[in-house]
């Protein structure tokens, strides 16, 4: 992320968390509140639909320890609560099942309505990686002590450790690697804060390392948006305004650039899904290839996955053999049980596609042969044979991490950065159905297919890159992609 905006960076990321702009502020422990033993329903309702149907509950947390956070969970519910609180609850025990597709979230309806109680939030913008934590954004863009690179050691007099650690509790990631959890910090600090922790006072102490090295202390007001006075202005200067508001640009999810001084293309890819990605595809590589281009960056950085068949083509075009996708591909059953009655309509295209695409073994479960016994050639037209640098992090997550397991070998490849918040060994995902919880209206995504990419793999955590490359404080002050720097300067020893 690029800092010099601090204001629209917080506001964009907070409306990101909740998915609508604030309209009005309320207190937050005026929320409407749902009595205990509904709760505890939709508690039992989300525990036996993961039994029934989630593939890997028990992949990387044993029985005995899932059936001991259920029952914390169940005692963490000892009064009436917000469905905000409630979400927490279900958070804290679903992240324990470490599959990164298996995650809570609010309803559009519910979005709504908790929109409202969004602001007073923190300020800051906090880059977060193990235990470090970096300004890269202020929403008090004079502040001329909480700058970007700032390193931020305490909040409110709790070490980033701690807050931290609890965070990451509620935050859903395949495995034992933190990365994914990271990132998803990095892209909402202040949403998941106040997720966790509530309303704070309105004023935060802020601990940090001063431009001397020295440990300071400062404090920052929490944000509220200032209220706009609809008297202020007349109907003629609103109306007469109205045309001149600039509209954002809109943000392109695929784009190439070739450098012909350096005789490289530079791809960035943030999704493997939407309409015209394989046309991207096949022209990209089409114009690498009349361009003669030698060495191909493809950035997958802030790719959380996306369609199976989209990231297949890419792998066709730079694997240098033919390649499956994955050793198994299976679900527990061919439907879908013990889901709310209210939920039914919404899963039968979910019921229908497990139908058409699996199919019994005779060893248990229900596989996707296509995916377990088909082999991609490499495509020949236009194949890219040259060098191949994967820039990737915490959150090159899901498909991301099927483009590149079969490549994770090949010579001429060459992975750089931190390792991926997605699964070396494999995931849980496939058809995800979101399921609502009949009292707290909250919806739980759920998994379907346990994907096993190469049983030889060790489980648990990411793609580990050839080249690590680690955020810095350093990089951060200065704007440098450092990751992408390490590239180029690879690039330019081997020329």
């Amino acid at each position: 992320m690029r800092g010099g905006n601090g204001y629209k960076l917080v506001l964009v990321f907070c409306c990101l968390f909740f998915g609508v702009s604030v309209i009005a502020q309320k207190k937050l422990a005026d929320a409407p509140k749902i009595a205990p033993a509904l709760l505890i329903k939709d508690l039992h309702t989300l525990q036996k639909a993961i039994l029934q149907n989630h593939p890997s509950t028990y992949w990387y947390t044993p029985k005995d320890s899932m059936d001991f956070y259920f029952s914390n969970a169940l005692a963490s519910v000892k009064d009436s609560m917000s469905v905000w609180e409630f979400r927490t609850v279900v958070a804290s025990y679903l992240a324990n099942i470490k599959c990164g597709h298996t995650s809570v979230l609010f309803s559009p309806k519910l979005t709504k309505l908790y929109a409202a109680y969004k602001y007073p939030q923190f300020p800051l913008q906090l880059k977060v990686w193990k235990d470090s934590a970096v300004v890269i954004g202020n929403i008090y863009t004079n502040d001329s002590i909480l700058k970007r690179g700032t390193i931020v050691t305490a909040i409110n007099q709790l070490p980033i450790k701690p807050i931290v650690d609890s965070l990451y509790s509620i935050i859903s990631t395949d495995g034992n690697s933190i990365n994914f959890k990271s990132q998803v910090l990095t892209n909402n600090f202040g949403g998941w804060y106040k997720a966790r922790f509530g309303n704070q006072d309105s004023l935060y102490q802020i601990s940090y390392i001063d431009s001397a090295g020295y440990a300071a202390t400062t404090s920052i007001a929490a944000y509220v948006p200032p209220k706009t006075k609809k008297d202020s202005l007349s109907k003629s200067t609103v109306a007469s305004s109205k045309p001149t508001i600039p509209k954002p640009a809109p943000i392109k999810k695929w784009t190439l650039l070739v450098d012909s001084t350096a005789n490289t293309a530079f791809m960035n890819l943030s999704s493997f899904s939407g309409k015209g990605f394989r046309k991207f595809i096949r022209q990209s590589f089409r114009t690498i290839h009349s361009r003669g281009v030698k060495n191909l960056v493809i950035d997958l950085r802030s790719n959380g996955g996306g369609e199976i068949k989209n990231s297949t083509l890419l792998t066709r075009y730079i694997s240098d053999h033919s390649f499956k996708i994955a050793d198994s591909v299976v679900a527990k059953n061919r439907g879908i049980r013990k889901i709310p009655i209210s939920s039914y309509f919404d899963v039968m295209g979910y019921v229908l596609a497990k139908v058409m695409i699996s199919k019994k073994a005779s060893g248990g479960g229900f596989h996707i042969n296509r995916y377990e016994k088909h082999y991609y050639a490499p495509i020949t037209k236009n194949h890219f044979d040259g060098s191949v640098y994967i820039l990737q992090g915490g959150y090159t997550f899901s498909a991301s991490t099927l483009f590149t397991s079969p490549l994770i070998k090949q010579k001429n490849v060459t992975i750089v950065g931190e390792e991926t918040g997605g699964g070396y060994y494999g995931n849980s995902a496939i058809l995800i159905p979101s399921i609502k919880l009949p009292h707290s209206k909250l919806l739980f995504r759920l998994p379907l297919y346990r994907m096993v990419m190469d049983k030889t793999r060790p489980k648990g955590g990411g793609v580990i890159p050839d080249v690590p490359v680690e955020p810095s404080s350093y990089a951060i002050k200065l704007g440098i992609d450092n990751k992408l720097e390490a590239v180029k300067k690879m690039i330019q020893q081997k020329n």
